[in-house]
């Protein structure tokens, strides 16, 4: 009995899970085509094929959505670029090569998700919105990843110790997210690879033709 209830709960979570993947997915569409402001709940429900209250029961209000996929969203480009650094290490590699890793994990990230990315980017220089607060605290979370790298490799000597680590995290993280963006609405036809090697000169400090 404890084994089919636990499986019926594992079952219900799993449901659940799908379902608020489903609505993030259809918000953030419908929010990237036409603005906040004017997309209702109806047309949420409506995109991610279910009931209106199902939208209800899984969060408060469209404003509580909305909170909720930043959270989601950026939650999932920090572990990607969390992992990108992580697997630099195992592999032996640099500080460079971490920054260089986490900022080709960034870019795949912004071509999966480009309506997300568009509406992060859009919201965070607005102040009139609810979810302002919560925007600060996803934004650090991303930009504490590569801080972190930055440390770490100020302390191993491989980074000058005059570097302003707050300002060249946000300067990397805006760095990709434009990017990108200019990658995927005027240079679609351009591959990753082309582009994360651009960022990568950039990165390395190669843009003025030293070797």
């Amino acid at each position: 009995m404890e084994h089919r209830s636990a499986a019926a709960s594992g079952g219900s979570s799993s449901r659940r899970a799908a379902t608020r993947q489903k609505l993030y997915e259809a918000a953030v569409t419908l929010i990237a085509e036409q603005g906040f402001s004017a997309t209702t709940v109806d047309e949420i429900a409506e995109r991610a094929g279910v009931a209106k209250g199902t939208v209800y029961y899984n969060f408060a209000s469209k404003s509580g959505l909305f909170e909720e996929l930043l959270r989601h969203g950026v939650g999932l480009l920090t572990a990607s670029l969390r992992e990108a650094a992580e697997r630099t290490e195992v592999s032996g590699g640099t500080k460079v090569d971490a920054l260089d890793a986490m900022i080709r994990a960034g870019l795949g990230f912004i071509a999966r998700y480009p309506a997300f990315t568009q509406l992060y980017v859009a919201e965070l220089w607005r102040t009139n919105r609810a979810w302002q607060s919560t925007l600060m605290v996803v934004r650090q979370e991303v930009v504490a990843v590569i801080e972190g790298v930055l440390r770490e490799g100020m302390a191993g000597g491989e980074f000058s110790d005059d570097i302003d680590v707050p300002l060249t995290a946000a300067a990397l993280v805006g760095m990709v997210l434009v990017a990108a963006l200019d990658w995927q609405s005027f240079q679609p036809e351009r591959s990753l690879d082309d582009v994360h090697a651009s960022l990568s000169r950039l990165l390395q400090g190669r843009v003025s033709g030293g070797r």
